[in-house]
């Protein structure tokens, strides 16, 4: 099968090649015109072709699509302001649709986020999962939710109108070497200080491997058209929990300030209450008291992976304990997603 990876080079995206060639797929990789290829130990694979394409313009994008029988929908945009991500999640993903159509393509796995969800909707302690509501009110939000929504409304729309088959696949936190203190933990003050919001709340964690997996699980099976699932690991960990096995790897070990989720909670409260009142709501608050976004970050909630392991067969292959020593250990196997003998041995079979 031939697979188009579009962000490639990117944190998610670079270890899906990693997987997709592993498992014996030809992989074609989207980069962006001046993106690096430095540490991409996957260049050279027989199995690889890379491709430089922007997906803000349209220019080459049939030709880019063109003989790909999946489309793994990869390339996203956290940095700059909220137009600059508009024009990279939503203006890149419309441009990608309408090659797709040109080219005759009708198969995509696009990579969504928990981020749509409407937390604030959902009770303190409830199940959060492929049934919860979405946000339909993302003014509150950060520019990468209110992006990643538009994103996936229009892949859905797009599908509708054109027959286009469509699987959604919505990771909690991915985390692996290079991106360990993840948002919903709290703050990162320093390399010597953290903040840690919650103690006992659950974070939806899916390491970067596990994530990749179920991806190529989505491409390789057709009966995952059509279905939304969400890619969270077996073992959901406290926040309590994950910054300590963190610490553990942290040298110097950093000193954590706990503060309570109800604490952060009444506080964003009161700032939405003070700027309704007396600014009109008109003051742009930091996030952390924006309850809306404080909410979608840091809210406890209960998760599952049932769909995903009904749907797509999927087993956890790598544990938080065996993860984080992957991620912080000398050598850097989670890059490739996969051992030294792995790479030998789907070389050699290649």
């Amino acid at each position: 099968m031939k697979l188009l990876v579009t962000g490639a080079s990117g944190f998610l995206g670079r270890h899906v090649v990693a997987e997709a060639l592993r498992r014996g797929h030809g992989v074609r990789a989207q980069l962006r015109p001046a993106s690096s290829i430095d540490g991409l130990n996957w260049e050279g694979h027989p199995g690889l072709e890379i491709r430089r394409a922007d997906l803000r313009s349209r220019r080459g994008l049939a030709e880019l699509v063109e003989g790909i029988d999946v489309v793994i929908h990869a390339a996203a945009d956290k940095a700059g302001d909220f137009y600059a991500q508009f024009a990279a999640n939503v203006v890149g993903t419309e441009n990608l649709l309408l090659a797709m159509e040109e080219a005759g393509v009708n198969r995509m796995i696009h990579i969504s986020t928990f981020s749509v969800y409407d937390n604030l909707s959902i009770h303190s302690g409830g199940v959060l999962d492929e049934n919860s509501p979405i946000d339909t009110k993302a003014d509150d939000r950060d520019d990468y939710a209110r992006t990643k929504l538009l994103q996936e409304r229009l892949v859905r729309e797009h599908a509708e109108a054109h027959g286009l088959k469509v699987t959604c696949l919505r990771p909690g936190m991915i985390y692996g070497r290079g991106d360990l203190f993840l948002a919903r933990l709290g703050l990162r003050a320093s390399d010597r200080w953290w903040v840690r919001i919650g103690g006992n709340t659950r974070i939806p964690i899916n390491y970067v491997e596990n994530c990749a997996d179920a991806v190529v699980s989505a491409a390789e099976i057709p009966e995952s058209a059509g279905e939304t699932i969400n890619v969270v690991d077996d073992d959901v960990p406290t926040h309590r929990r994950y910054i300590d096995e963190l610490r553990q790897r942290t040298d110097p070990r950093p000193r954590v300030i706990p503060v309570p989720w109800w604490f952060m909670r009444c506080t964003a409260r009161c700032a939405w209450l003070f700027n309704k009142a007396f600014c009109g709501g008109n003051a742009r608050l930091p996030g952390l008291f924006r309850p809306a976004a404080l909410h979608a970050r840091f809210k406890p909630h209960l998760y599952n992976n049932d769909k995903l392991k009904r749907v797509l067969n999927w087993k956890q292959r790598y544990h938080l304990t065996e993860a984080l020593d992957r991620s912080t250990g000398d050598i850097d196997t989670a890059a490739l997603g996969e051992t030294a003998e792995e790479t030998d041995e789907a070389q050699t079979a290649a």
